[in-house]
């Protein structure tokens, strides 16, 4: 029996992810949105891409949440994008309503599965979303680090001159200007890149990651990033689909890992057909701890601010 993913917003990142999807061949895809003739329109014109891509499964565009029941895995794109100016935070308001309706919508349909929210700002809708969905903890999370750390690794090297897959590093954290890009965790192939690069080179890459949204944003005016957004929400599907736990950057809820409860920050996690299996939980440096701190200080003024 083939899986089935939806994808709850049809815009930019949604339409990416599902292209993504329907290119790793994941199975059945289900493309929601409340706009009429969006999703069924770009449903249709990846659908059609099948006898070309080799692709055998279905690709289904819809405004009925009918159509996505039995889902296995269901991610939350819907909402607003930022532009230039705005800060993830000044999403907050518009999109927690929205990310409330989707979830519990979806959640009614498919109560078994795995919700990966990637609106923004993130760590805020992923906490939204556990509340008014009723899923375990474990069901429910955010796609921050995963896109975080892509980011991290091609700045890391295009000044190393390598293959960006040969860069292992870490983002940990809010999906925001106090995320955690660690700089002692960063190798290429195991060399750790304090051996290969000045510090006043990796501050820079550090902050560039730190910003690394709003350059796109700043750069398109009309609306932010959404194909390695698209293609980080799939990575942590695939994983989940085919219970290859996969260990990723995801916004996990804390219930006492890294002397933190009651947040969902970014940590990395292994991902299965159970969502997060476990936390990888390890020692920090006093100042990789006073970050994280900052990180749980900002996600709890914007959890404060979703009112759940």
């Amino acid at each position: 029996m083939e899986k089935k993913i939806t994808i709850i917003g049809a815009g930019n990142v949604g339409a990416t992810a599902a292209h993504w999807a329907l290119a790793r061949r994941l199975g059945d895809i289900v493309l929601l949105d409340v706009m009429e003739g969006i999703p069924q329109g770009k449903a249709l014109d990846l659908w059609q891409a099948g006898p070309l891509d080799g692709f055998a499964g279905t690709v289904t565009g819809s405004n009925n949440y009918g159509d996505t029941a039995g889902s296995d895995v269901v991610i939350i794109t819907a909402g607003l994008a930022r532009k230039p100016g705005m800060s993830r935070d000044d999403l907050l308001a518009k999109n927690v309503a929205i990310v409330r309706s989707c979830a519990e919508e979806a959640v009614r349909h498919s109560p078994d599965c795995v919700m990966i929210v990637v609106t923004n700002p993130i760590d805020a809708m992923v906490h939204t979303a556990f509340k008014v969905s009723g899923l375990p903890k474990n069901r429910v999370i955010g796609m921050a680090g995963v896109l975080d750390s892509a980011r991290y690794r091609t700045f890391l090297a295009e000044a190393l001159g390598v293959a960006p897959a040969d860069v292992n590093a870490l983002v940990m954290g809010i999906h925001g200007d106090r995320m955690l890009p660690l700089v002692r965790l960063a190798n290429v192939a195991g060399v750790p890149v304090t051996d290969l690069l000045d510090r006043e080179t990796i501050d820079r890459i550090v902050r560039r990651t730190q910003m690394g949204g709003i350059e796109i944003v700043n750069h398109l005016k009309t609306g932010s990033a959404f194909y390695t957004p698209g293609l980080a929400a799939i990575e942590m599907a695939e994983a989940v689909l085919t219970d290859s736990r996969r260990v990723m950057p995801c916004a996990a809820y804390l219930d006492g890992e890294f002397g933190i409860s009651g947040y969902f920050l970014g940590v990395p996690v292994v991902l299965g057909r159970n969502g997060v299996e476990r936390i990888l939980e390890f020692e920090l440096t006093a100042e990789e701890r006073a970050a994280l701190d900052e990180s749980v200080a900002a996600v709890s003024k914007q959890m404060e601010a979703t009112g759940l």
